[in-house]
């Protein structure tokens, strides 16, 4: 609505082609009009608010976009933060777009995150979830075997962080296998697991060692700070 000369009232209102205000020729009343918002920006807006990498096919759907236009936009853009040097970069990582901060500017983030606490995985965290990844599915006793110490509780702290989950059970004993997760993949930055390093000929093969760790062997009420020798 717009003020006129006098006073008067004048109804300026978009007219559709059915002569109903608002309305627009095969779009529901009531439909944002996302397909008619700038692209890139659009992209930028929705990609500042998402919990974990959107994908192509998901985006181009709620911006009301071909797949190929999204995919485009999302890598000038991400081409356009590196020319620019900015300390965030779009990355494909996961199956999915996702901002993340960009590796040169690593030790401000990382002052900013920590600022007084522990933030990092320990030791005895960071090899549980290495055997994982490369064993995987494995069981809790596999993975004690290949350590050489009982993993219970550093598993406990990867399931509760959202690193690793339960993938079914093992055929012969019925203990519980655990995989690596989607999260996984994000905070590392890998695409798929098919991106690991090639780290794997280094471990020992977990049949090899397992010996007579069972998986029902008693659990010790341990954390990520360290680990307890298995008692075989």
């Amino acid at each position: 609505m717009s003020g006129g000369a006098g006073g008067e009232v004048y109804d300026i209102t978009e007219t559709g082609a059915g002569g109903t205000p608002g309305e627009r020729p095969g779009v529901p009343a009531g439909t944002p009009v996302v397909a008619e918002l700038e692209l890139k920006p659009a992209l930028e807006a929705v990609l500042m608010v998402v919990d974990e990498p959107a994908t192509e096919e998901h985006l181009a759907r709620v911006l009301q976009r071909p797949r190929r236009a999204v995919a485009l936009a999302l890598r000038e853009l991400s081409d356009d933060y590196t020319r620019q040097g900015r300390g965030f970069d779009l990355r494909l990582v996961a199956g999915g777009w996702r901002f993340y901060s960009r590796a040169a500017y690593a030790d401000a983030v990382e002052s900013f995150v920590l600022d007084g606490q522990q933030a990092r995985l320990t030791q005895a965290a960071l090899e549980t979830l290495a055997v994982v990844a490369y064993r995987q599915p494995v069981s809790r006793s596999r993975v004690s075997a290949v350590r050489g110490v009982n993993c219970d509780g550093v598993m406990r702290t990867l399931l509760q962080r959202g690193l690793v989950e339960e993938a079914g059970t093992e055929p012969e004993t019925g203990a519980i296998l655990y995989r690596t997760t989607n999260y996984f993949l994000e905070r590392m930055g890998l695409r798929g697991l098919d991106e690991l390093p090639e780290l794997a000929p280094f471990l020992p093969e977990a049949d090899a060692v397992e010996g007579d760790s069972p998986e029902g062997i008693p659990s010790f009420d341990v954390d990520d700070s360290g680990d307890s020798q298995t008692d075989h």
